[in-house]
């Protein structure tokens, strides 16, 4: 029984977890850091405890801290959510070991999947298919050069040196000759160092014009895993996703079956319980390749939600309380797509940004969603992840769902911040996107030398800033608006449009 979950977590996620606590008539705990202190997830537990520690690792990444608030409190269940400690095998053992429920798969299976060497053979074993390459045990130096080396004659030129423990784009290199290789080797070692404290990285070939599509698994304790379906999120920048939609808009019913066949596979071979995510690169022949299992509920798990009417976080509860999962039949409705609402600097290279969420004023409306943590008047400060928000939206098809992501982007209005707002807008006009014949170097292509607004952010923002202060004074709209067939349009709708 679970009657009690500590959410391990903060932001967006948390108050996502929250939420599904509430609905499910269970008691929640919030914990939070200092600066966290006054942020909406806190508002949406039954109780919240603040974490001593001034650092990250002092405070959502502290063990024992964590486990010391679920005893005094009372918990019995810990959902650690993405991030932090969400894929961490010892963090999963000590909760089990705490006599606490973890809301995800076993340690064992964290760990097989989690370092990706070993995932690699594990899915070989279990006949899903993965990319060609070679795994690179040594951890001296000069003795995994030297295997690289060895390596790259058999698996040849372009491809991917990836850290094994590794994740977003941390510890990877292209290497496209043989000239690049070593130096390359070094950068993803120290990288894959400094991030994971594990320096071993692997041997790939790089596939090139190839989709990153992901099948959503769950398993509960009565022997039942399934499939529901794929969610395609090749558009990505510096290895991050920022565009994602269900279902994939190139799949056919007989690649999802083998797709889908082929995650249950992974997720079976490991002894998977809860829900997780296979990912696979879709090559232009049809074929598709094993990348890699995270073990732990997704970012893009709302666009899923949405096509197929279950609730993946509820259903995580159900599973870790005993349950049999409640999902009948894999039916897909309609097409949902997510964007991410980053606080960075998309004209100069993705760069994180920070200032105060002056105007925070999100779209609504039908097939509309907005996941997030933050409302107006939040401070965006250097201390987490710049992400602000995921905006998702549902339509009977395709070409709608985009209609509608314009839409609400057009009405978005954030100032204060930089944001990559207009960047998501203007991605929804690119012929790729609405063709749907994107991969996984979309962006890098369409712009080579980077993104530029096509206004100067200035002019924009003062021009938002005018609108936005004149409807909060109640003053005449007609001077910030336009009118069409359907009738008047929003000041923000009609200045979006401007400055696209």
């Amino acid at each position: 029984m679970v009657s009690k979950v500590l959410v391990a977590n903060r932001g967006e996620i948390a108050c996502r977890i929250l939420r599904a606590c509430n609905e499910a008539g269970l008691a929640s705990v919030a914990i939070y850091a200092e600066n966290d202190a006054s942020s909406m997830f806190i508002e949406l537990a039954t109780e919240a405890v603040q974490l001593n520690g001034d650092t990250i690792a002092s405070t959502y990444l502290d063990q024992q801290q964590i486990l010391s608030i679920a005893a005094s409190t009372g918990a019995d269940a810990i959902h650690p959510g993405f991030g932090f400690l969400s894929e961490r095998a010892d963090f999963a053992r000590a909760v089990g070991q705490a006599g606490l429920q973890w809301i995800g798969p076993s340690p064992e299976a964290i760990e097989q999947m989690g370092d990706k060497m070993t995932a690699r053979i594990t899915m070989r074993a279990a006949g899903v298919p993965v990319i060609p390459g070679e795994e690179i045990e040594h951890e001296d130096e000069a003795d995994a050069l030297a295997a690289i080396e060895s390596a790259s004659h058999r698996v040849g030129y372009p491809m991917l040196l990836k850290a094994s423990s590794g994740g977003g784009g941390k510890g990877m290199r292209a290497v496209h000759s043989p000239s690049e290789l070593i130096e390359a080797a070094k950068g993803a070692r120290r990288e894959a160092i400094a991030a994971f404290g594990d320096g071993r990285v692997y041997v790939e070939r790089l596939l090139t014009g190839s989709k990153h599509v992901e099948i959503q698994v769950l398993a509960d304790r009565h022997g039942r895993t399934i499939h529901l379906g794929e969610r395609e999120c090749s558009v990505q920048r510096r290895h991050q996703k920022v565009f994602e939609e269900a279902p994939c808009a190139t799949m056919t019913p007989e690649l999802r079956e083998a797709m889908g066949q082929a995650a249950v596979s992974a997720a079976e071979a490991v002894d998977y319980e809860g829900a997780g995510t296979v990912e696979f690169l879709l090559a232009p022949t049809g074929e598709f390749f094993f990348l890699e299992m995270n073990t732990r509920i997704q970012v893009e798990h709302p666009v899923t939600e949405l096509i197929t009417g279950v609730d993946l976080v509820r259903e995580q509860l159900r599973i870790a309380a005993g349950e049999p999962m409640s999902c009948g039949p894999l039916m897909i409705r309609g097409h949902a797509i997510e964007v991410r609402l980053y606080a960075e600097d998309a004209s100069n290279n993705f760069l994180p940004a920070i200032g105060p969420l002056a105007v925070f004023r999100p779209p609504e409306g039908p097939g509309v969603r907005l996941d997030t943590g933050v409302r107006e008047g939040d401070d965006v400060t250097p201390n987490y992840d710049p992400m602000l928000a995921k905006l998702i939206v549902w339509a009977p098809s395709r070409s709608e769902a985009l209609e509608r992501m314009r839409r609400a982007l057009d009405e978005f209005v954030v100032l204060g911040t930089t944001t990559n707002l207009r960047f998501l807008r203007e991605l929804c006009d690119e012929e790729e996107v609405t063709s749907g014949n994107t991969d996984t170097t979309t962006i890098d292509r369409l712009w080579p030398n980077g993104w530029q607004p096509s206004v100067p952010r200035g002019i924009e923002d003062a021009a938002l800033m005018v609108a936005a202060v004149s409807e909060s004074a109640g003053l005449h709209r007609q001077a910030f608006s336009t009118s069409s067939e359907e009738g008047p349009i929003s000041p923000f709708a009609t200045l979006n449009r401007r400055f696209p």
